[in-house]
């Protein structure tokens, strides 16, 4: 039997999962945009194995076992068929239920994601890792480095950049290695062809963490996907809410 993961849901209408990144939680991940979906449809927000309350499994995770593991989530939650949306690490993995599962996807939106790992993205996930076991203290500068775009960081009061730096590190999510293993490991580029779901792919301008070249990459590989740019950096979900929180309700009332 599949196992379930913690979730959380809200709002009201047509199904719509939500898929978060990296040490992060559902509620973390899409919080700045949740009112907003969740007044037109029914929010559901799984947390991958090794967050919030959902445990990591004996081994390493496994794509297919966890995109089983969002679906039978979904339905536990009252959800046939839903929207599919994923953001970072969740947008690989969304890709694989959309492609594993299409009689359950009605739409598919991928965030500031990848289809796997480019050079950069690669460096950046090792960087992070290695830092993260060593418990570096350097590492909140990091990750607030490639998160966020130039102008924002420039605009931030200056007193305010230490709480930043420390608010990325303050909480990790107990799985966090794993999970930057997983995404090291990822690459759903074979399944980008299989997509039957109407799809739409949002990346930022001025990401760092996840350059723009990785949701090229998936637009070009899906048949029909509309490409959406955004300003900020990979945080720009945060940086500017409104910005995407519009881009997908185009695409979901579309």
């Amino acid at each position: 039997m599949t196992e379930i993961l913690s979730y959380d849901i809200q709002g009201k209408g047509p199904g719509l999962v939500l898929l978060h990144g990296t040490s992060s939680t559902g509620l973390g991940s899409w919080g700045t945009v949740l009112e907003g979906l969740a007044a037109k449809y029914t929010v559901v927000l799984p947390n991958l194995p090794g967050s919030g309350d959902s445990p990591l499994p004996d081994g390493p995770l496994d794509v297919d076992t966890v995109a089983d593991q969002i679906v039978a989530t979904a339905r536990k939650a009252g959800l046939e068929t839903f929207a599919l949306a994923g953001a970072s690490l969740g947008a690989p993995i969304a890709i694989k239920v959309a492609a594993r599962h299409p009689e359950r996807i009605s739409q598919l939106a991928t965030v500031v994601g990848f289809a796997r790992p480019r050079p950069t993205l690669r460096m950046n996930l090792d960087l992070w890792a290695a830092m993260f076991d060593r418990q570096d203290k350097d590492l909140g500068k990091l990750l607030v480095m490639l998160s966020f775009s130039d102008e924002f960081l420039a605009a931030l009061p200056e007193e305010q950049l230490p709480q930043v730096m420390a608010m990325m590190t303050a909480h990790p999510a107990p799985g966090t290695a794993a999970q930057i293993d997983f995404g090291l490991r990822l690459d759903v580029r074979p399944d980008l062809g299989k997509i039957q779901a109407p799809t739409l792919v949002v990346s930022a301008a001025g990401d760092r963490f996840i350059p723009p070249a990785h949701s090229r990459e998936i637009a070009a590989g899906i048949p029909g996907a509309r490409l959406v740019e955004v300003a900020g950096g990979h945080a720009s979900i945060f940086e500017d809410p409104q910005e995407t929180l519009s881009a997908l309700l185009d695409f979901l009332n579309g």
